[in-house]
């Protein structure tokens, strides 16, 4: 409690994991009340760790969106894995993710055994972990509970202790403003870390590719999601606009692993580029806060998934 007997302020850190698709990334954006993780229907379409702010009087919860834990056939794919695991070290709290209309499968278990492996080195003992039962607002009661019950008998199975298991429906706001409240129970107390009203840590940069790079997992086929990636090759005001007319011009390159994708991300006479832009373009605006004149180029950079030096240059 504070001088005044007012309750202290807290700050600190939670990351939320789950198997791909889990509802991570949505949940993220529902806690933070703006989008700055990209959603998809696409497994595994987060890359990256992105802290999104949550901010009341009384607290400051930095969330982690990790990429979700899966078995890697790619150097990209390890790498991701390696992310997700530092940063459980890294924070004060872990939310597990378990959607409610999938049954708890191998993968689920595959986690639970390694939280459970980070409780019994002693890194995870103090670490509260909650089971987060996602999408709760497409299933039954009854689909629920037995939901429910399986996180509890396979945690139990496999020796992990969640301080609790809640359920919630980011799209539905159900149930989000409860687990902001338990996240910040569990976090020290502390001043704010990052300024008030700010969302995210991210560069400019990084969330105008990651809205691009969601644009362009529409409707694509399943295999080809992990072979796009993109990057902002330039941001500058066009110079001949007047102050009172800026606009911004964004140079971004879209890369694929193949000419056939090339071919599928441009689409015929250009058109399914045209539409990536269409569809990115009013988002990028609102974060840069001006016009934006995007200009897309699509190249090949064979194998990058599989290619140390290709990884770098692509920013992981």
């Amino acid at each position: 409690m504070s001088a005044e007997g007012s309750p202290a302020h807290r700050s600190g850190f939670a990351c939320f994991v789950g198997r791909p698709n889990a509802g991570k990334s949505t949940l993220t954006n529902a806690l933070v009340g703006g989008k700055i993780a990209i959603t998809s229907s696409k497994p595994q379409t987060t890359r990256h760790a992105i802290r999104g702010l949550v901010n009341r009087d009384d607290a400051q919860l930095i969330l982690i969106d990790t990429p979700g834990l899966h078995k890697p056939h790619t150097l990209l794919g390890e790498r991701l894995n390696a992310l997700v695991r530092s940063t459980w070290s890294e924070v004060d709290t872990i939310g597990m993710c378990l959607p409610a209309n999938e049954s708890v499968g191998e993968g689920d278990k595959f986690l639970m055994r390694e939280l459970a492996e980070l409780q019994k080195t002693g890194q995870g003992r103090k670490k509260p972990i909650f089971a987060i039962s996602t999408k709760i607002d497409l299933v039954k009661p009854d689909r629920l509970r037995d939901h429910l019950l399986s996180i509890q008998q396979a945690s139990a199975d496999l020796g992990l202790q969640f301080q609790e298991i809640i359920p919630v429906s980011a799209v539905a706001d159900d149930q989000v403003e409860l687990l902001a409240d338990l996240l910040i129970a569990t976090l020290p107390e502390g001043p704010a870390l990052y300024p008030e009203g700010q969302l995210t840590d991210e560069p400019e940069e990084t969330l105008i590719a990651e809205i691009i790079r969601e644009a362009a997992l529409e409707g694509v086929r399943d295999e080809l999601p992990h072979s796009i990636a993109v990057v902002v090759d330039e941001m500058v005001p066009r110079p001949d606009r007047p102050e009172h007319k800026p606009l911004i011009d964004v140079r971004v390159n879209v890369y694929v692993e193949r000419d056939s994708q090339k071919g599928i991300i441009i689409g015929k006479q250009g058109a399914r580029l045209r539409q990536i832009g269409s569809d990115s373009r009013s988002q990028i605006e609102k974060i840069l806060g001006t016009p934006v004149y995007l200009d897309l180029h699509v190249k090949v950079a064979k194998e990058w998934q599989r290619d140390p030096k290709q990884l770098r240059k692509l920013g992981f």
